[in-house]
């Protein structure tokens, strides 16, 4: 039987994410289809892709950009549309199978949750998602039978090696992490790092925001996050492990000591393809691992003291309720406030940790709860800048 095509609905078309996603799609026609792009502000970029994969509605966040999207697509049969409300339609749609929610921020929830609730299958690559509010979706996810799959190279190599272990326990969750571009620097070299430092990467080639949580390790500290519920184990089962060469990309340690890893080059087509086809795997162009020429695969305990923003995330989960999501907005705003110059490295780390002290805490948050403490969470990170 001729298989049938999995219709893609790509939210953040634009960003690094999105644009591996489609280099998937185009390396395989037969499989997928791009359904939906959508962007939040890159409009030529956004009509390049539409022009070139043909799918039936883009959506840009940005109002104000729409009649700019709209002539430049005038003479294609796409539908056009903007706005967050747009976003939370489009992924309802019957044509749609697969949800890839690529968005960065807090932006990516609400789409998420609506998609959810149409039962859709999520490749999940907004993080914040399952950080801000990892207990309401995780549980609307059960609800609705639609899946979860991770797309982080981490979480996707956890789940990798979970495959076929049925309920077999698991002890331990190995994350690993590159360190970072200032793994090796001192806490005092740390003081006066720019922002053009922060953003050179040593092996992944990612988004502006979240090359900078990476350099905190706060990328990090949300991945712990989003661990503990996709996988559903308690904050101490997850250990992070600093892996410079960022081959081994994550393992699991069972309750009989066996060690699983999964092994690649930094290519996160890989985790995309395969929340894209699983259970199946594709062949997928690009280099292969060659062990010969390896050398040494080394691993380190992370430094909490220099990079204080892991261990508040770890904080953020054990304290539980809407402090993950007072933790995120806070990042949002210090990342962003850093990245233009507005305040030091170490800032983020100081600011974070008021903000979270500040705003009022609470225990069984609603979705509405966590609406309202974005909002506080800003203010009050704005005022402390």
């Amino acid at each position: 039987m001729e298989r049938k095509k999995k219709r893609i609905a790509i939210l953040g078309s634009t960003g690094s994410i999105g644009t591996q996603a489609l280099q998937v799609i185009a390396e395989h026609p037969d499989l997928f289809e791009a359904e939906v792009l959508t962007a939040n502000n890159r409009v030529d970029l956004l009509v390049a892709q539409a022009r070139q994969f043909q799918p039936n509605a883009v959506v840009i966040a940005n109002e104000s950009k729409y009649p700019e999207l709209r002539e430049a697509l005038a003479d294609q049969p796409i539908k056009v549309y903007s706005g967050s409300d747009a976003l939370c339609q489009v992924v309802e749609s019957q044509e749609v199978d697969v949800v890839l929610t690529a968005l960065v921020g807090f932006a990516g929830l609400l789409p998420t949750i609506h998609a959810i609730r149409a039962r859709k299958l999520i490749a999940l690559a907004n993080k914040e998602t399952l950080v801000v509010a990892g207990e309401l979706v995780t549980q609307l996810a059960q609800t609705f039978r639609a899946p979860i799959l991770p797309v982080d190279s981490e979480h996707s190599a956890i789940f990798q090696c979970l495959a076929g272990e049925g309920n077999n326990r698991i002890d331990k969750i190995l994350l690993t992490a590159s360190g970072g571009p200032f793994r090796t620097f001192t806490k005092e070299q740390l003081r006066d790092v720019t922002p053009e430092q922060a953003l050179r990467h040593p092996n992944w080639d990612m988004g502006a925001k979240i090359t900078i949580d990476s350099a905190t390790m706060m990328n990090k500290g949300f991945e712990v996050i989003e661990a503990r519920w996709l996988f559903g184990v308690k904050p101490e089962q997850i250990e992070v492990l600093v892996h410079p060469q960022s081959i081994v990309h994550s393992a699991v340690q069972f309750c009989d000591g066996a060690v699983k890893a999964q092994l690649g080059v930094p290519d996160m087509r890989l985790p995309i393809q395969y929340a894209l086809t699983y259970p199946d795997r594709m062949s997928l162009s690009g280099e292969r691992i060659d062990l010969f020429g390896l050398g040494q695969l080394t691993f380190e305990r992370p430094d909490r003291d220099k990079f204080p923003c892991l261990e508040l995330a770890f904080e953020a989960l054990r304290r539980g309720g809407n402090a993950a999501c007072v933790m995120n907005r806070a990042n949002e705003v210090m990342n962003l406030a850093f990245r233009q110059g507005r305040i030091g490295y170490n800032d983020i780390f100081r600011n974070i940790e008021r903000t979270m002290d500040r705003v009022p805490f609470e225990a069984a948050p609603t979705f509405e709860t966590y609406i309202a403490t974005d909002a506080e969470a800003q203010r009050v990170a704005e005022d402390l800048i």
